[in-house]
């Protein structure tokens, strides 16, 4: 199943809703479906967080409200709403509005290594030793939950950078309080997946890397695309074979697969469990290579840029990019 949580656009007050992808153009309103359908008040919640807290139960109400939806579009739940809506009125938020914590892990991929030591042509990545990078254990950094996005949503150019790039990422969505799990039961602690885009600050980034640290350059607002929808675990035979494409403009650049990671979503999970990991937290794979900074040609992220990022299963995830507003 795919979940996400929309908004109705142009509505006053706003509403925003849980809903279930009923097929690429439609959604169905999850609480309004468990409602006509004679479900249990309270059995559903329609806010993301609360919905992965619930747990199974949750996710089995969803279900069946997805299933009542699809055999009975034109019912209407007790105090009327409706229950399909087109995707044309919805907007999408990020598959998880405001997680707990997002877990970045960095320079997961060989290729993306690679690139890094031998593509990244400012003075600051220069002095980086990046051939000393050690794979002991994963390493990440937090990224702020504010800066999530959802599809389609217009990600804003800092006043701060010259260098605006993208990265392609897997993310994992944790559906079970967890802490210290083993590799073998991570997937177990896992809700579902979903597309994310690092969307990073180069000359920001590289400057904070000389000091050691890593923060504006990868959580300013509008950052961390992520969605187009949180997909169900049992919808994905195999997490760590998933194929991985970004186009930029409609030209491909960034083509690999889940299964090049160094360390996969299994020991991700494993690993980073030594936080305590709470439903809606997000851990992040790192990115393949194919990054602007890799280039030669490094021509920045201009205002008007479309980026797609997609990964086979999950769907793709659409990011405009604008001149700052602000």
């Amino acid at each position: 199943m795919k979940l996400v949580t929309t908004e109705i656009r142009n509505s006053a007050p706003s509403r925003r809703f849980l809903a279930g992808l009923l097929s690429e153009t439609s959604l169905v309103d999850l609480v309004a479906a468990h409602a006509a359908a004679g479900g249990k008040p309270d059995a559903l919640p329609g806010e993301m967080l609360a919905f992965l807290e619930t747990g199974d139960s949750a996710l089995a109400a969803a279900r069946s409200a997805l299933e009542f939806a699809r055999a009975n579009p034109a019912a209407k739940a007790p105090d009327g709403r409706r229950l399909v809506w087109p995707r044309a009125e919805l907007r999408l938020l990020p598959a998880v509005p405001r997680p707990g914590k997002i877990l970045h892990t960095s320079v997961n991929f060989r290729s993306h290594k690679a690139e890094v030591a031998g593509g990244f042509q400012s003075d600051e990545w220069k002095r980086q030793d990046w051939g000393s990078f050690h794979y002991q254990h994963p390493t990440g950094f937090l990224q702020a939950p504010s800066s999530t996005v959802g599809t389609d949503a217009e990600v804003f150019i800092p006043r701060f950078t010259e260098q605006l790039d993208y990265e392609l990422e897997i993310a994992t969505i944790i559906g079970r309080r967890a802490k210290n799990v083993s590799k073998e039961r991570a997937l177990d602690y896992v809700a579902g997946f979903c597309v994310f885009n690092d969307v990073s600050a180069r000359d920001i980034q590289a400057r904070e890397h000389a000091n050691k640290v890593i923060l504006l350059g990868k959580s300013f607002d509008t950052s961390c695309p992520l969605g187009p929808w949180l997909t169900t675990r049992d919808e994905i035979a195999d997490p760590e074979n998933l194929r991985m494409q970004l186009r930029l403009n409609g030209e491909l650049r960034q083509d690999a697969s889940t299964s090049e990671m160094i360390y996969g979503i299994r020991e991700l999970v494993a690993w980073w469990s030594q936080i305590t990991l709470e439903p809606g937290d997000v851990i992040t794979s790192g990115s393949p290579a194919g990054v602007i900074a890799g280039r030669k040609d490094q021509v920045w992220l201009k205002p008007g840029d479309r980026i797609e990022a997609s990964i086979e299963g999950l769907g793709t995830l659409v990011s405009i990019v604008a001149a700052t507003k602000d």
